[in-house]
């Protein structure tokens, strides 16, 4: 009997954990979580977009599976009566300056296959969001929202219906290699299988390092903090408003989003997590901590970027500071409009000279597979990625 353990009940790990089960490679697929159910980090703590691939560069793994991958996840919601909308959203350009990188925006998303993009101007963005700043923008009609708890529960419920199992609370902490494979020492339990699919998300480096891989990927955990309209503003919004950009910088920049459930979120910004899983400013793991700050790599990206770094870490502690930014975006946002929310934590892949890994990263070994780095958009693309590793999983 062949069985597959996949290490990882996010939204990675359960989708290809249900990929595997509908190949015919495997007798058993278990899936390995070390929370008390899955879908507890990256998966749901997010803004909830459906991405459709429109800043990732053509031929780029992100490019295809968002593309296909927001297509499956539509339909999968679609057959299981998932909340979500594809209600699109607004990329916008304030000034001149971003004119020539939403155009590179446009080509970007044609070369990748996206349907019905248009480029706006002031009056066609107004129609759309009236109260969003913007000379010109590029409208997206593909991109929506979704409840990706909702789908981590589907996942779970058909991985156990056909005949697999889930192991909770089991964190791994030791993996060995027989002759059979891989024994697997995850929480109170011992489990043998043939190979294993790592898709442990913000634990994938460790985890690879405990199956004995010599990546030199890092994984850093930048905290990435929500503010919430207040329910009398949330007309400032209707769907999604976006900023361009800005190449020069690491991260996308804060946006607005409506909720599935209601609500208009806005953010996030990008600071260091105090751990791996460090939702709060006062939550820290020494473990998590500590590899981090003695992580070359992490240095050198403040190195070459302090003014970001910088700004990050003040807007965190400064809601007059997190409001400006905003309103770039709807300037008729006013101190007391925004009220501070959720956080999520984004696992960063980061190489020793600092560079961050820009695209989807898997490691394909004869009794193993590593997704090492699988940032957003991966909750949209996730059933696309579980495609792939069920495809390469020997």
């Amino acid at each position: 009997m062949r069985t597959v353990a996949v290490i990882g009940g996010g939204l990675v790990g359960l989708a290809s954990a249900h990929k595997l089960q509908l190949g015919t490679r495997f007798d058993r697929v278990i899936l390995i979580e070390k929370e008390r159910d899955v879908g507890l980090h990256q998966s749901t703590h997010n803004s909830g977009v459906l991405h459709a691939g429109l800043y990732y560069a053509p031929g780029s793994l992100k490019a295809r599976f968002a593309v296909h991958g927001l297509r499956e996840m539509v339909a999968f919601c679609r057959e299981h009566g998932i909340a979500h909308e594809q209600c699109g959203k607004v990329v916008v350009a304030v000034d001149d300056s971003e004119l020539d990188r939403l155009a590179t925006l446009f080509d970007r998303g044609q070369k990748n296959g996206l349907q019905g993009l248009r480029r706006l101007d002031a009056a066609e963005i107004r129609a759309i969001e009236p109260h969003a700043a913007g000379i010109a923008a590029v409208h997206v009609p593909e991109e929506g929202i979704a409840d990706y708890s909702a789908v981590c529960q589907t996942l779970k419920r058909l991985i156990t219906a056909n005949g697999g199992e889930v192991v909770l609370e089991a964190p791994v902490r030791r993996l060995e290699r027989t002759s059979a494979g891989w024994r697997i020492q995850a929480g109170a339990r011992t489990i043998d299988a043939s190979t294993i699919a790592n898709c442990a998300g913000l634990h994938s480096d460790r985890v690879a390092r405990l199956a004995g891989e010599a990546t030199d990927v890092t994984i850093v955990p930048f905290r990435g903090e929500y503010y919430t309209l207040r329910p009398d503003r949330a007309f400032l919004v209707r769907n999604l408003i976006y900023p361009v950009p800005n190449p020069a910088f690491p991260f996308l920049g804060v946006h607005f989003t409506r909720m599935i459930h209601g609500g208009i979120e806005a953010g996030p910004n990008a600071v260091l997590a105090g751990a791996r899983e460090g939702y709060r400013k006062t939550t820290l793991d020494l473990r998590d901590l500590a590899g981090a700050l003695s992580f070359t790599g992490l240095w050198r990206f403040i190195a070459r970027y302090p003014s970001v770094v910088t700004y990050e870490v003040a807007r965190s502690f400064s809601p007059r500071l997190f409001l400006r930014s905003l309103q770039r975006l709807v300037p008729q946002l006013r101190a007391g409009d925004v009220v501070r929310g959720p956080s999520g934590v984004r696992a960063m892949a980061m190489l020793p000279n600092g560079d961050l890994v820009q695209d989807f990263q898997l490691i394909v070994r004869d009794d193993a597979l590593h997704v090492l780095n699988a940032p957003s958009p991966a909750a949209t693309a996730s059933l696309a990625i579980g495609g792939e590793v069920a495809r390469l999983v020997h």
